[in-house]
């Protein structure tokens, strides 16, 4: 690790500073309910009050900007995603009240966070800080995660587990390889046979990210792919790392001695952390579908089983059956195919205006928040992740692989939904790994230690100029991703696609 240590947190902390005023700055704009929060929101404020989600009148989004909370009937809703990523929504509202600002604080706040933690997985990934914090800034800056943050749905939140995940599963990847070596070394002085190798049964830091991986579960089911993905990840650092030891039979010994240890620790830890995450409901007797298994007796083996598992397998297999038949049309739904060039974002919100409408200054204005990611950054990770490819499979190095494995993991698996309705938005998960995909070109760019001083400088100036760019750029589309008023010439200067609109 760098020696750094002062910097290895001032440089992730100010990087945070930089999101935090970004996501913070004016956060109740707009002041009404936006986009999918007229979901989350509600059900939030549900949970809060009731511990499950219910249903609401139908003028309850006007009520509820006017002040007017009595918008819940005794019904139970019946929601398609577990209560993880809601809890946090409701605990901003319990802070600052059910209003926009109250809504957005958990998101914004989970954006933050998740750009602090970047920077430092960043740094230990590539024994860096610069490169680290560059990662850091750029999903700091980042329209898309800007967007996302700002508005109160689950993918933000889904977004910093995952990276807290990573981070996680990095520092075990040090923290078991310290271990490793120092049990090697005890027994080659003494002569004593490596044998098998040793199971290293205590990892707190694989715990922590099992963890992780459960709340990111608990916030959107595709968390699942994202444990499957680094926990095969896990098992590929395990089984490098004992080979360099001089163990015998790596891979045989890595799934015998530490697999078990690892499915524990990563998928049961995960699993028990989900199951918790629905207390609300378990504990609850009037939530969607709770009392499905008293009215329903079990037969056979199901009998064995509790009646709130029963009615929780049973909910289950109704959001299971949501998900895998929602195609209905939607105006700005994509395909995955087209997340990573930005073919076609999402407008959560758009109001035009004419002067003298909110501070319309024009005879025609536009207001709009719309999550696009930062085109330069994307488009240059486009490039960075074929790098990537060629440095992990021509050179074996682990780094891009373990970017990969991030890639994999959030935006692979909706390459296979070709028929349902997805939207672009899903892909603020992928942003952390395409920032160290760019970052990790940036590093080559710059040059090594063992390069001249010239050499360095000049790549320390591009890679500089890159990042300017890369801010400026975000600069420039800022006003979009807040709902600031702009005239419409200048709304449309930022169309630079017609896709876009």
């Amino acid at each position: 690790m760098p020696g750094d240590r002062v910097w290895g947190w001032l440089g992730p902390l100010l990087v945070g500073a930089v999101a935090a005023v970004l996501r913070l700055v004016d956060l109740g704009r707009p002041n009404r309910i936006i986009f999918d929060e007229t979901y989350y929101a509600k059900d939030a404020f549900a949970q809060l009050q009731f511990g499950y989600a219910r249903s609401t009148v139908d003028d309850a989004d006007e009520m509820i900007i006017d002040g007017n909370l009595d918008v819940f009937t005794d019904e139970p809703s019946f929601v398609v995603h577990p209560p993880v990523g809601k809890f946090l929504i409701a605990q901003g509202i319990r802070l600052l009240g059910m209003e926009p600002a109250g809504w957005r604080l958990a998101t914004a706040l989970a954006g933050v966070v998740a750009a602090i933690v970047l920077a430092r997985a960043g740094r230990r990934l590539f024994r860096s800080t610069v490169l680290g914090c560059t990662a850091g800034l750029f999903v700091a800056v980042d329209g898309l995660a800007i967007a996302v943050n700002r508005t109160a749905i689950l993918d933000g939140i889904f977004a910093m587990f995952v990276v807290a995940a990573f981070a996680c599963l990095l520092a075990d990847r040090d923290h078991s390889r310290t271990m490793l070596a120092a049990w090697v070394n005890q027994r080659l002085p003494a002569g004593l046979p490596l044998g098998d190798g040793p199971v290293m049964s205590w990892r707190p830091w694989r715990l922590a990210g099992g963890i992780m991986l459960g709340l990111a579960c608990g916030t959107k089911w595709s968390g699942v792919y994202v444990v499957a993905v680094f926990g095969l990840m896990t098992v590929f650092w395990e089984i490098s790392a004992r080979r360099a030891a001089g163990i015998r039979s790596p891979a045989l010994n890595s799934l015998l001695r530490d697999g078990p240890v690892a499915f524990v620790t990563i998928v049961g830890s995960a699993l028990l952390t989900y199951v918790v995450s629905w207390w609300g409901w378990i504990f609850s007797g009037n939530a969607w579908g709770r009392t499905w298994a008293a009215e329903n007796p079990p037969s056979g083996l199901g009998g064995l089983a509790p009646n709130w598992l029963r009615s929780l397998w049973h909910y289950h297999s109704q959001i299971w059956d949501f998900h895998t038949n929602l195609t209905s049309e939607h105006n700005y739904e994509s395909s995955a195919w087209t997340w990573l060039y930005l073919g076609r974002p999402v407008s959560f919100d758009y109001q035009s205006l004419d002067r003298g409408e909110a501070g319309c200054t024009a005879e025609q204005c536009s207001q709009e928040v719309l999550a696009l990611g930062n085109p330069v950054l994307w488009w240059a990770a486009c490039a960075a992740l074929i790098v990537c490819l060629a440095m992990w499979f021509l050179r074996r190095d682990w780094r891009p692989g373990a970017i990969l494995a991030g890639v994999v993991a959030t935006w692979a698996p909706w390459l296979l939904y070709t028929d349902r309705t997805t939207f672009a938005f899903y892909a603020v998960a992928i942003v952390p790994f395409l920032a160290l995909a760019v970052a990790y070109v940036l590093g080559f760019v710059i040059g090594r230690p063992s390069d001249s001083a010239s050499r360095r400088a000049i790549g320390a100036a591009i890679a500089g100029a890159f990042v300017l760019v890369v801010v400026i750029v975000a600069a420039w589309f800022y006003p979009l991703h807040v709902d600031t008023v702009l005239p419409y010439d200048e709304w449309r200067s930022r169309m630079w696609f017609d896709s876009w609109i």
